[in-house]
This record gives C-alpha cells, sequence and structure tokens, in this order.
C-alpha cells in the first residue's frame, strides 16, 4: 500500500494540467481505479484482515483526493499569474462611445405632472384598461344614445352571439378609474388619474391610442373657486410662468355640472406658444363640479359631498410645452425623433415644474 501511496502522490505532484490531474484521479479512485478495486476486495477477506485493511484504504483514499485537490488549486493559481503576467489593461485610455438611452415626452411630462399635483396634496390612482360598460359610460352619466357609445367611436371587446354579458372596452378616457375609487375610498378623496386611453380617430392631433390625465377632488365644501386656483397652480407650474389668466367657456359633459372648457391666454409670435401674455387663446382642458349622480354611482351621498374634475392629454400638453408638431409622432418609433425630443434620465421634474428644454 505504500508503494501506491507514493506511485500516485508523485504523479499527483507532477501533473502539468488540470486534464492529466483528472486521468490519474480516474487511475487512483475512479469507479474502475486501483484502490477502488482493492475496496471491492474487502468482502473475500477474513474478519481480522478487513479489520486492519479497511481503515488503511479509507485513508489512503482521503490522501489521494486531498492531494488531488491541493494539485487543482495550485494550478489554478498559477494560470492566474500567467495570465495576470501577460494581460494588461491601460486604465487610463478612454472609454468606448455608448449610446444613451432617453425617456419618452410621455413619460416625462406624466412625471411633471404627477410631481406638481403631489405638491397639491393630489395621490395617483390607477386602472384597468380593458373596462365594463358600466364603469366607462353608465357610471358618469352618458346615456345610451349618446355618440361616444357608437363604435365609429369606441372600441369594443368582440363577445360571441351568444353572450349576453354586458360589453367590455378599451377606456375611453380615465375617469372610471374615479369611480372605482370612490367606491373603494369613499370621500373625501383627491386624486389624478393618469394612464392610456383609446379612441377610434387618427389625424394630426389625434391617436387611436394616447394618454390622459384627470383629476378628481370631493370634500364637503369644495366649489369652482377651488377648480380655478388647482389648475391656475397647475399651468403656472407646468409651463414655468409666473402668472397665467384662464378662461372658463360654459360647456356641456355629461358627468359634471355646471361644466367648463379652459383657455389659457397665450401668443403665438415666431411660431412658438408663450403662456400668460399675447391676445390668443387655447384650449387646454375640460373641467366641471361633478355631477350628483356620478358621485350616486360612486357610492357617495351627493347631499353631503361635493367636488370638481378635470381632464386633459398628457401628448397634447407635450406637444404645447415642448413644440412638437405632430400628435402621430408620439408613436412611430422613431429613434431619431427620440434622441431629438427624449429626456436624458437625470432629468428629474421638481416639485414646482418640469425641466427646461
Amino acid at each position: 500500500m505504500d508503494d501506491v501511496r507514493e506511485r500516485y502522490l508523485s504523479a499527483i505532484a507532477s501533473a502539468e494540467n488540470e486534464s492529466a490531474l483528472e486521468e490519474i484521479r480516474l487511475k487512483a479512485i475512479g469507479k474502475k481505479g486501483e484502490i477502488s478495486l482493492k475496496m471491492r476486495e474487502l468482502g473475500k477477506m477474513t474478519h481480522d484482515e478487513r479489520k486492519k485493511t479497511g481503515p488503511e484504504l479509507n485513508a489512503l483514499k482521503d490522501e489521494i483526493n486531498r492531494a488531488l485537490s491541493a494539485r487543482k488549486a495550485a494550478l489554478e493559481d498559477e494560470a492566474l499569474n500567467e495570465r495576470l503576467r501577460t494581460e494588461w489593461f491601460d486604465v487610463t485610455m478612454p472609454a468606448r462611445h455608448r449610446r444613451q438611452g432617453t425617456i419618452h415626452p410621455v413619460s416625462q411630462v406624466t412625471e411633471e405632472v404627477t410631481a406638481i399635483f403631489a405638491d397639491m396634496g393630489f395621490s395617483v390612482a390607477e386602472g384597468p384598461q380593458i373596462e365594463s360598460d358600466w364603469h366607462n359610460f353608465d357610471a358618469l352619466n352618458i346615456p345610451g344614445h349618446h355618440p361616444a357609445r357608437a363604435e365609429m367611436d369606441t372600441f369594443y371587446i368582440h363577445r360571441d352571439c351568444a353572450d349576453n354579458r354586458p360589453p367590455d372596452v378599451l377606456r375611453t378616457h380615465t375617469s372610471p378609474v374615479q369611480i372605482r375609487s370612490m367606491q373603494s375610498h369613499g370621500a373625501p378623496v383627491r386624486l389624478i388619474a393618469p394612464g392610456r386611453v383609446y379612441r377610434a380617430d387618427y389625424d394630426q392631433t389625434h391617436t387611436p391610442m394616447f394618454h390622459q390625465v384627470e383629476g378628481l377632488a370631493i370634500d364637503a365644501d369644495i366649489s369652482m373657486a377651488n377648480l380655478k386656483w388647482c389648475l391656475e397652480e397647475f399651468v403656472k407650474a407646468f409651463f414655468e410662468v409666473d402668472g397665467v389668466e384662464l378662461r372658463f367657456r360654459a360647456s356641456h359633459f355629461p358627468f359634471t355640472e355646471p361644466s367648463a372648457e379652459v383657455d389659457i391666454r397665450c401668443s403665438w409670435k415666431g411660431g412658438t406658444l408663450k403662456v400668460g401674455e399675447g391676445d390668443d387663446w387655447l384650449e387646454i382642458l375640460g373641467s366641471g363640479m361633478v355631477h350628483p349622480k356620478v358621485l350616486q354611482a360612486g357610492s357617495i351621498d351627493p347631499e353631503k359631498w361635493q367636488g370638481f374634475a378635470f381632464g386633459m392629454g398628457i401628448d397634447r400638453i407635450a406637444m404645447l410645452k415642448y413644440g412638437i408638431p405632430d400628435l402621430r409622432s408620439f408613436f412611430d418609433s422613431d429613434l431619431r425623433w427620440l434622441r431629438h425630443y427624449g429626456f436624458a434620465s437625470l432629468d428629474v421634474p421638481t416639485l414646482h415644474g418640469g425641466i427646461s428644454r
């Protein structure tokens, strides 16, 4: 057994690579190795012979295993030292140029809007993009004959002829989020609901899918005056101007009463929009006091609570602030467009406004 030990330990010490080391391991302690075969012969020995030879074979196997592990570690260290000796890298060389991605204007403006309204105490609510007909229309006091419910304006989800359930739609606004929030949390409530919405329209200022943000504030004594102040503060912060003049024009929306379209005073000198000056007016959003039937649909008592709501297109106000001429370009997946209008990842909006370009 001493001869076997010396022979294998010597071979292990002189192994020049891991391949040679593996061959030695197989010859010694592999399934058909010399020591493994000797251990199989233990069954043929007498009790006294097994008692003496068994521990010696186990000790020999353990010693060879330790020698194999030590030699393998030594070979790995030698290989690493050789790499360190022959490989080098000049850390003073300039790095390879890697083009950085940019943040889409819709994402950036959504963050800007969220930051501004968060500073005024509004939380953010989200909801499903596939909505029930009830949440999208009925709960918002939109009658069955209203044009918005026609298939030429709304995307309906297909149902089989035998399916008598009310239809589902791709939501046409984020107002259903307001209904769901009122049902879940009750009053008082103050929230904005940004997200994707869908309508069957496509031209320079309309796309089948676009982004909206809607706001809702309900309390015991909220009035149109609170709505006016809230929108004025938003416009000043978003367009980064010290003063702004808003014009409320009477309008009609099924879900608010009274309702008003909101215009801002502006000028278009040199083809550039300047907010807060000039003699022109630009419509930016719709608003009004929440209709009592909408409050009832949201499980809120209209005799006790009242509030205001508003809604605007995120893509539209992004076009106005950053001078983007065509709404369709937002969704063309043109990298040249995104590199021009996109934002760096560190252009984080502040609580008081967006990023100046």
